[in-house]
């Protein structure tokens, strides 16, 4: 099992890091409000994963604090929920906020998030209810502060921007057309794709 990596950062690709522990380079998924805090590339961080085994892949999911892998693997728990969902809603709204949305009954809201049917959103109600007490106190998944996640990224014209945005969404499960929509709503010149990313995944949820 692999629980935590350090290394250097060398690629940003959202939702994937790619991180070099030891010479050797990990492929790690991230939900967008945790890919917003990863540090520039070059620069060294700290990912805590967890490890998925299919009979066609290894997959690895990266957090920046144990609390949010928690949450993580809690979601996955509920029947119906596999990763590349459980990533699809911490990318889609904070951890207050499904927190909240669970607790309300709020199906409305989870039925936005792409891959999140109504029978889907009525399980995750159901059976996290419970589970999730205690997880309300402090916004575990809150993005860093506007005027850091919105600085463009060196050299980054506004169409890579862009591009790049389109393709993070499109990972995350939205389609592809709703999702060249929203980003040509919310993209601004100076933008940096995380930023646009942030802003279109507030917009749809």
């Amino acid at each position: 099992m692999i629980g935590r990596l350090r290394g250097t950062v060398l690629e940003k690709q959202p939702p994937e890091v790619l991180l070099e522990v030891g010479g050797v380079g990990y492929e790690i998924q991230m939900p967008m409000s945790c890919f917003y805090e990863l540090p520039e590339v070059g620069q060294e961080a700290i990912v805590f994963t967890h490890f998925v085994v299919r009979e066609d892949a290894q997959l690895l999911y990266g957090f920046n604090k144990k609390s949010e892998r928690e949450l993580f693997r809690e979601v996955i728990k509920a029947n119906g929920v596999g990763p590349k969902l459980g990533l699809a809603i911490l990318s889609a709204m904070t951890a207050s906020q499904f927190v909240l949305s669970v607790e309300n009954e709020d199906i409305t809201t989870l039925v936005k998030i792409p891959g999140v049917g109504k029978k889907t959103a009525e399980r995750l109600v159901i059976e996290m209810r419970d589970r999730l007490k205690g997880w309300g106190e402090g916004d575990l998944f809150t993005p860093a502060q506007d005027t850091a996640a919105s600085q463009a990224v060196e050299a980054q014209s506004s169409a890579r921007a862009e591009d790049e945005a389109v393709s993070a969404l499109v990972a995350l499960g939205y389609k592809p057309q709703q999702a060249s929509k929203v980003v040509s709503q919310v993209a601004q010149p100076d933008m940096s794709s995380e930023a646009i990313i942030r802003d279109a995944l507030r917009s749809m949820v």
